[in-house]
């Protein structure tokens, strides 16, 4: 049976009660969270602007937090409130949305300023994802930090870090570089800027330009090692795995749809000479969690700039040692 105690602001607390014997773990994670849900509906929420994080698909990865605030805030602006009326009708939260948006943000500003200097609470959302990644809000945070108002994140989805972690790439240092410009010669001066970045790159893409970014980055990067992430969470998730030319081949093919975010692995930094198998041996493990011994090496091989022999070799022999 499902029950849906009411408590403030029009927000419901759903928990499973379930008489099967196998039904008690269910009812304890559900009555753990309504608990914890309750708990902070009903602790206050400081003055200051709170940049709420929604999720980039799948509306379960919302987090108790940001539903608590999204209910209590004095004022709550969004993006489209179209979109953002789905995800509080999702959850029970009935209540008046504002817009803040590129096109309005000028006059609006002053507006979230006065109701911060009066002592409210603001909170702002992007259609998905955080605010102020590659969405409106920079400017905003920037103009109330500037007021001596605080400024607050209620952390969550994010599809920079989200495809970042599951495309097989280096994590320990990476470049976040937003959209690629849309005429060729400007996203080209682009590319050739970021080709000496020396760490890991995430970019953002539209499906209709796609194929033209990755021929691009193909030609003037090489055959890097990357990965395309498509609809990250939702339904139709892909995750495409390869270099930047097997992806820019790939891309011809296949039409893309939906949000995309491209990861491109870093050129390697030493010369080919200097290259030790001890190094090969150690960036190939971690491919071959993922890949098959060939892929690995080809990828490996263009990633160096060794010969695919060489680290196919290497690989034989770690295979070798394990057995």
């Amino acid at each position: 049976m499902l029950r849906l105690p009411q408590v403030r602001q029009g927000v419901h607390l759903a928990y499973v009660e379930n008489d099967n014997e196998s039904g008690g773990s269910e009812q304890g994670v559900g009555a753990a969270v309504a608990s914890e849900l309750a708990r902070l509906l009903a602790s206050p929420v400081a003055p200051g602007l709170y940049f709420i994080a929604t999720p980039i698909g799948n509306l379960g990865d919302v987090s108790l937090r940001a539903l608590s605030m999204l209910a209590t805030v004095d004022r709550l602006y969004c993006e489209d409130t179209r979109i953002s009326r789905r995800l509080l009708e999702r959850f029970g939260i009935n209540r008046r949305l504002l817009t803040y948006h590129e096109h309005n943000a000028g006059e609006v500003r002053p507006e979230i300023l006065a109701a911060l200097a009066e002592g409210q609470s603001v909170a702002l959302i992007s259609d998905a994802g955080t605010p102020a990644v590659s969405d409106p809000g920079f400017k905003l945070a920037v103009s109330v930090i500037a007021a001596g108002h605080q400024v607050s994140p209620v952390p969550g989805p994010s599809a920079v870090i989200s495809a970042l972690t599951v495309s097989g790439l280096a994590t320990d240092r990476f470049l976040f570089a937003g959209f690629l410009a849309q005429k060729s010669n400007s996203r080209r001066q682009q590319i050739t800027e970021l080709s000496a970045i020396p760490a890991t790159v995430v970019l953002y893409e539209s499906p209709h330009r796609l194929a033209d970014s990755l021929r691009d980055l193909a030609e003037l990067l090489g055959p890097r090692p990357a990965a395309v992430a498509r609809e990250i969470t939702k339904r139709y998730e892909e995750i495409k795995r390869g270099s930047l030319v097997e992806l820019a081949e790939w891309s011809e093919e296949v039409p893309a749809r939906g949000e995309i975010t491209i990861v491109i692995g870093q050129a390697s930094t030493l010369p080919a000479e200097d290259i030790t198998d001890d190094v090969i041996e150690e960036k190939l493990a971690v491919l071959l969690i993922e890949h098959p011994p060939s892929r690995a090496a080809k990828l490996l091989a263009a990633e160096l700039g060794v010969p695919k022999s060489r680290v196919y070799d290497i690989g034989l022999k770690l295979k070798q040692a394990k057995t």
